[in-house]
């Protein structure tokens, strides 16, 4: 009897341990009883999403700044700026919807002009970087004062040195004119001056006038700038002084911009 309940005795113990070590090695790391689920994070639209793909829209996109936005555009990057109540134009987002005409006009008009450039009188002639509600009503500001209708602008040749580059839609936005550092840049026809910076890339120094509501022209790689944000000027004032800035060598970049497409300035200025 004594030999048989020895071992008996152990065989319990054993079982006894083994179910102890069981127990330890399989508690729950985790009470799931308790834990509490949470609702997934609900995401924010982007300003203005509501308007996506709507005429006299526009969405942000990789590499916009406020200036180019404008530019593209033939807006003043403040007037769309304030369209959109934002208070500082280098918070935008990608994807962001922006008002790019003035509220009020008519989008799709505004949008789908045809293009057919007027004839030419053979005279004298879109930083901050990054940013959304409702828009408040403005009425558009009026165009310079001596343009006429928004086709009936008198242009002059920006400069007096050789054309070196013609308009490539693909290539080149404008025409790219030679000269020497510091000789004298012209405003092509009366405006107000909308930009004066150094705020976009491949630009350099810039300078972009609003003629009427329908053409901007730019003014590109200056050595100085003459002229101020929302100065108004006139058709042969000197604006700037000639440079290589953001360029390979002293030239003037000049565009015409028709509501913010680059159009061939050649079509529009004088034949020399």
């Amino acid at each position: 009897m004594s030999r048989l309940a020895l071992p008996g005795a152990l065989l319990a113990a054993l079982v006894v341990a083994a179910g102890c070590s069981s127990s330890l090695n399989n508690a729950p790391v985790e009470d799931r009883g308790t834990s509490v689920s949470r609702p997934a994070d609900v995401v924010k639209p982007l300003p203005g999403a509501e308007n996506a793909g709507k005429p006299g829209y526009y969405m942000v996109k990789p590499g916009d700044t406020m200036i180019r936005i404008g530019l593209e555009n033939g807006q003043n990057w403040r007037d769309i700026a304030r369209w959109n109540a934002i208070e500082n134009p280098n918070l935008i987002e990608v994807g962001q919807v922006l008002r790019v005409i003035p509220p009020g006009s008519d989008s799709t008009q505004a949008v789908t002009r045809p293009v057919t450039p007027g004839s030419v009188t053979p005279t004298l002639p879109a930083s901050a970087a990054r940013p959304a509600s409702a828009p408040v009503a403005v009425t558009p500001a009026p165009a310079p004062a001596g343009t006429g209708s928004d086709e009936d602008v008198n242009w002059i040749w920006p400069a007096q040195g050789s054309l070196v580059a013609g308009f490539d839609e693909a290539k080149n936005k404008g025409l790219d004119i030679s000269g020497k550092t510091g000789d004298a840049v012209l405003a092509s026809a009366d405006g107000r001056v909308v930009y004066a910076g150094a705020g976009l890339r491949g630009y350099g120094n810039l300078i972009i006038l609003k003629h009427n509501n329908t053409f901007l022209t730019a003014y590109a790689h200056n050595q100085t700038l003459l002229v101020k944000e929302d100065q108004s000027v006139k058709r042969g004032q000197k604006i700037a002084l000639m440079g290589n800035s953001d360029a390979d060598r002293v030239k003037l970049h000049f565009e015409i911009r028709r509501q913010g497409k680059p159009v061939d300035p050649a079509k529009y200025l004088p034949a020399r």
